[in-house]
């Protein structure tokens, strides 16, 4: 039997981390909140790629690996696979997740006023209720860039949110 943690508690302390380093670390500083929250999550995806990966023999090529992680990995972490992998065989791929665990206490509202602009829809801006929630998808993607790391796979990762609490992770392969 592994070490479970509790949800909640994962869930704590992931809020807790955004809040801390958007708020108290770097409130003027998205940018570097965000890279320190993804670089802890690169040291955890380390360290959980090793654990479970110790009694497995090294994957044959990229596809191999990103199937690990969306098969096993993820089963290991949220208790559920990935939804959906989409690639276009030149190194990236679309992991999707249709209920992903951490966004499915999270709403985003259309705007800060409730209002959409009359004359440009499309110079709106985030809100913050979207800025916390894309923040806390900085620590998943640092989780799946050190695992792939770990497996030998130099990537980039960010996410995309589509329909909360579906979420998607792109995963560009660097060559």
């Amino acid at each position: 039997m592994g070490r479970e943690v509790s949800e909640s508690c994962v869930d704590s302390l992931l809020t807790e981390m955004v809040s801390t380093y958007s708020n108290r670390f770097y409130a003027n500083k998205p940018d570097l909140a965000a890279h320190s929250i993804e670089a802890i999550g690169y040291q955890v995806g380390l360290q959980l790629s090793e654990r479970y990966t110790m009694d497995r023999s090294r994957f044959g090529d990229h596809l191999e690996a990103i199937k690990f992680i969306c098969k096993d990995f993820w089963s290991e972490l949220f208790k559920k696979q990935i939804d959906n992998l989409k690639t276009n065989h030149r190194g990236t791929f679309v992991l999707q997740d249709t209920r992903f665990r951490w966004l499915s206490r999270m709403s985003i509202e259309p705007s800060e006023n409730g209002d959409v602009p009359h004359n440009n829809p499309e110079a709106v801006t985030e809100n913050k209720s979207t800025q916390v929630t894309r923040m806390h998808l900085n620590f998943p993607c640092g989780i799946i860039r050190g695992a792939l790391s770990n497996l030998g796979i130099p990537c980039a990762v960010s996410a995309d949110i589509t329909n909360l609490p579906a979420c998607s992770f792109v995963v560009r392969i660097k060559v």
